[in-house]
């Protein structure tokens, strides 16, 4: 696959609580936005209106919150149905969801981990192709933060690559969650990251975490994001090229122009990195 990104720059997540301002004046520093379709799918009324108003000004991406795609119940193909025709409406070119499981008999609100098997590799292999069927184009599976490895027949880096591989899907790759299981998991996470296939990455997360224990990370999506998480997005620039990168903050929200500050770092890691490629090109 080729780097043909699906968005390009910086992002940030969309909020209600910023919906109308956004909706009036697009920040400069922000060139797409995130929104989960299972709370805007069938929104109509002002905030409708307002949604309608963004996704007409700046490109969006899709990161889904149910698509539970390593459940045991079966995919709920009326609601890709709705996905499908809500990415057509706002022509969205990218959806992407947790490589997790959510559901069983009802909604489990968490995000809990698949097995790292051969089988349970041959089990959401399908789902993903039978997604990417019915929406007919190519999804993103983020890895996920996870706190127990039950099951685990392999590493969790070999398991993320088959999946990719024989899904044929694109990457969202979570440099937060990397650096909060390399540390729940004590692996080494440039190790891990320079692993990962570059070719499938269609665009990043970066998130705050909280620390329960020194030995104990807590993927919350609701503090500042640290330096060691933005140094192994460095990494990641260095070694795979700069991709689209989204700030992810889902609680603990301050103002607007606190989180623009932190898509602002983004946007100075991207620009000193492609100064660098700039700079190797031309004595290549």
């Amino acid at each position: 696959m080729s780097k043909n990104y699906p968005v390009h720059g910086a992002g940030l997540g969309l909020r209600r609580a910023f919906l109308g301002s956004l909706a009036e004046s697009l920040p400069d520093q922000v060139d797409f936005m995130e929104v989960a379709p299972e709370n805007w799918i069938d929104v109509g009324g002002k905030f409708g209106h307002q949604f309608r108003k963004i996704s007409e000004q700046i490109p969006i991406v899709c990161h889904g919150l149910s698509l539970n795609i390593g459940g045991s119940a079966p995919l709920d193909e009326a609601f890709l149905q709705k996905v499908k025709k809500f990415l057509e409406q706002h022509k969205i070119t990218l959806y992407s969801e947790h490589l997790s499981y959510c559901a069983d008999t009802a909604h489990l609100y968490d995000l809990m981990p698949i097995p790292f098997t051969e089988e349970a590799i041959k089990y959401v292999v399908e789902r993903i192709k039978r997604v990417q069927d019915i929406l007919g184009q190519r999804i993103a599976m983020e890895n996920a933060s996870y706190y127990a490895a039950i099951g685990k027949e392999m590493e969790e880096i070999d398991f993320i690559n088959a999946v990719l591989e024989e899904a044929d899907c694109y990457f969202h790759i979570d440099i937060n969650n990397i650096y909060v299981n390399s540390i729940n998991h004590k692996y080494d996470a440039e190790k891990f990251l320079k692993a990962l296939p570059s070719e499938r990455i269609a665009y990043a997360h970066i998130a705050g975490h909280y620390v329960e224990e020194e030995d104990l990370r807590v993927d919350t999506h609701g503090a500042d994001v640290i330096d060691p998480v933005w140094k192994l997005l460095d990494v990641a620039y260095e070694n795979f090229g700069v991709f689209p990168t989204l700030l992810e903050r889902d609680f603990n929200i301050p103002p607007l122009d606190i989180l623009l500050k932190e898509v602002d770092i983004i946007k100075k890691h991207q620009f000193d990195h492609s100064s660098d490629e700039l700079i190797n090109e031309k004595q290549s």
